[in-house]
């Protein structure tokens, strides 16, 4: 796995210098220059490749002078959904106090975006990246990262390369929100998940299962359904489950988007009353709802400040080893989480 140490970011001059070329020549070839010889445009490619240089897309009047930093990237899943467009806010706070300016894009779960517009944000020479990452390798980024350019990993962490990075507590605050419906009285506790591909979505579900555990009750595939994407396939299943012959009296659902369609589903079946849940994740409007939702916050705010505040260390010479911090949860009753579970009848005397 590779590690952060880095070295300085190749320059013009660098490449021009292993080139045997000036520096003219080599910005000839970056611009298509159509006089520059084959012969000296071969020796630039093959001294930039080695160097692993980029050309910088930036005007050199837009960089701040005094080495000061003049944009930093950033890469969420989705600014319509209430957690990414937290961090983006919290993560430009961060970036006005430096008088910087941050250059945001969704990655809607594609890792070859996330490839795609990483390339893009390092050839505009941003002075270093979040990421909340789409794909599971982003060995793609050591070269970048031995030269230089710093990273910090938001939400989920990264794979194949170290670099700071700043999560939600996922499995502690499935655990208690898990435990809170066992504490009314429930044991039939169906649960409504993300695919299981990124970690934060293990990591919840490993807390329902631990929670379940603990309480000694049986972890029952039929009411488990996760590798979901859309509000809509968390209705559909929640309606199948609620349909089985032995349906659950709770429902965990384990992100936002998929707590919308769980509340839809919920609803349809008029058993929004009877039938608790709690949803991993704040959302817009919840507390309006009838019954209000139950959730497990998450703090996005906290986890685009911390990790912009890290990068910004970064940028300006902080060298300490890399790490991970954990942001707490918070578990928000509402009414929804608080219905009790059914009482079974009592045994009549005979």
């Amino acid at each position: 796995m590779v590690g952060p140490e880095s070295t300085k970011r190749p320059t013009m001059g660098d490449v021009a210098k292993l080139a045997g070329v000036s520096r003219k020549t080599v910005s000839r070839v970056y611009n298509s220059e159509p006089t520059v010889a084959e012969e000296l445009v071969a020796k630039v490619r093959i001294a930039a490749d080695q160097l692993n240089y980029k050309m910088n897309l930036v005007a050199s009047d837009l960089r701040r002078s005094g080495g000061r930093p003049s944009t930093i990237g950033l890469l969420i899943q989705d600014v319509s959904n209430e957690f990414s467009a937290s961090i983006f806010r919290s993560v430009e706070d961060v970036a006005e106090q430096f008088g910087v300016t941050v250059l945001a894009s969704n990655l809607d779960e594609s890792a070859e975006r996330e490839r795609e517009l990483t390339s893009i944000l390092i050839a505009r020479r941003v002075d270093g990246l979040l990421i909340v990452p789409a794909g599971l390798d982003q060995s793609y980024l050591a070269n970048e990262q031995r030269s230089g350019m710093p990273f910090v990993f938001l939400d989920r962490p990264p794979h194949l390369v170290l670099a700071d990075t700043v999560l939600s507590d996922n499995e502690n605050g499935s655990f208690n929100g898990v435990t809170h419906l066992i504490e009314h009285g429930h044991r039939r506790i169906a649960f409504i998940g993300e695919t299981g591909t990124h970690e934060p979505a293990r990591q919840r579900f490993d807390g329902y299962r631990v929670a379940l555990q603990h309480a000694t009750i049986p972890v029952d595939s039929n009411i488990i359904r996760q590798d979901l994407q859309s509000e809509t396939d968390a209705e559909r299943a929640i309606i199948e489950i609620m349909a089985t012959n032995s349906p659950p009296t709770a429902v965990f659902s384990a992100h936002n988007r998929l707590t919308k369609g769980v509340v839809k589903g919920l609803r349809t079946m008029g058993v929004e009353r009877t039938v608790a849940l709690v949803g991993f994740d704040d959302f817009e409007l919840a507390y309006l709802l009838q019954p209000a939702v139950t959730v497990v916050a998450q703090d996005p705010a906290t986890i685009g400040r911390v990790g912009a505040e890290k990068l910004f260390k970064r940028i300006h010479g902080d060298h300490s080893p890399v790490g991970t911090q954990i942001v707490p949860t918070t578990l928000i009753p509402r009414g929804s989480g608080e219905i009790s579970a059914p009482r079974r009848p009592s045994s009549v005397a005979r």
